[in-house]
């Protein structure tokens, strides 16, 4: 088979990473069929969900680091997407994940004549640099050294020193950015994708952390009478808590968009069927953004993340309390 173009679309938690694959998703060529590998650091899987309606060929492996378990997981994945015989893969590996193992296993014997690795892009929030809790991260740190191409999104809700302090930082990249972005919307130029890539080096070892158990989502079924199922992960300072609610169990829109606005977690993501339909919650630093799905008959799903173990027997009190059964 011949060569699969692929790309990393990396970066932190918030960043947009989904985002950006959405408005490539979007814009690329009619006839090309692309695959995406999804690494979640929760084990619930809603990107997967957000990205599926978008006609790519997806496949997710949740739980944590993708590169774990020596590697298995990862190759399944990207096993199973090369069979489809995809014009172009990309790859989106958690927000917490460090991109080293990744790189290397794209580029190692059993992928060499298989897949032609591009440029890795990172998606970085101009925020996070005037933050200690990002630039001491060494995966941020790394996320950025190891790409090939940074682009700086949500500049509309940027100050000028945000993105001054993001300007300082490409400036003196060593070896330079083939390409330095600053987009809205995660509105990534394609022609990014076709940049070709250059070794770089990380500024720390990637350690493996611990974390949950990883079956795949093909798998996660709720038992006879079940309503609902809980999912637990942690790792690299962070926890992780996540539901999986059956498909007739149906959220008040209203009710749920007050919750999410007011739980201080880091990072809340949800795909949720509603009296309204079918919707993606994307929740950073308290702000809650919204956008309607074309998907029906579909197991929602909600995620939490922060450093900190939140009340999750609460909210799991609260979240039962909007809902009400589809007869």
């Amino acid at each position: 088979m011949k060569r699969i173009p692929t790309n990393i679309i990396t970066g932190f938690l918030g960043a947009g990473k989904t985002t950006s694959i959405l408005s490539l998703l979007a814009r690329k060529p009619e006839n090309e069929k692309w695959a995406i590998l999804i690494n979640e650091f929760g084990n619930i899987g809603v990107d997967g969900a957000i990205l599926d309606q978008q006609g790519a060929i997806v496949k997710e492996v949740p739980g944590g680091c993708m590169c774990c378990v020596a590697g298995l997981p990862m190759s399944v994945g990207i096993n199973a997407l090369l069979a489809q015989k995809p014009d172009r893969l990309l790859l989106e590996p958690t927000g917490l994940g460090h991109p080293k193992e990744v790189i290397a296993k794209l580029t190692s014997e059993s992928y060499r004549n298989y897949i032609d690795l591009k440029a890795t892009i990172t998606v970085v929030d101009p925020r996070h640099f005037s933050d200690t809790q990002y630039t001491d991260n060494q995966n941020f740190q790394d996320q950025l050294a190891l790409a090939d191409v940074v682009v700086a999104n949500k500049i509309d809700q940027c100050a000028n020193e945000d993105l001054a302090a993001f300007e300082a930082f490409t400036a003196k990249s060593d070896p330079a950015k083939a390409a330095i972005g600053k987009v809205e919307q995660g509105q990534l130029d394609l022609d990014w994708l076709a940049i070709e890539r250059t070794e770089r080096q990380a500024q720390h070892s990637h350690h493996h952390h611990s974390h949950g158990e990883a079956a795949p989502l093909e798998e996660f079924e709720l038992a006879p009478g079940e309503t609902f199922a809980r999912r637990e992960n942690s790792g690299q300072g962070y926890r992780s808590c996540g539901w999986f609610f059956a498909a007739d169990q149906i959220f008040d829109f209203s009710k749920l968009f007050t919750l999410l606005s007011n739980v201080n977690a880091q990072r809340v993501k949800a795909v949720v069927n509603t009296e309204r339909g079918c919707f993606a919650f994307n929740v950073v630093n308290q702000v809650v953004s919204v956008n309607e799905l074309s998907l029906n008959g579909f197991e929602s799903r909600i995620e939490f993340i922060d450093k900190e173990a939140l009340p999750w027997d609460e909210l799991e009190e609260i979240l039962c309390s909007l809902v009400t059964v589809q007869s």
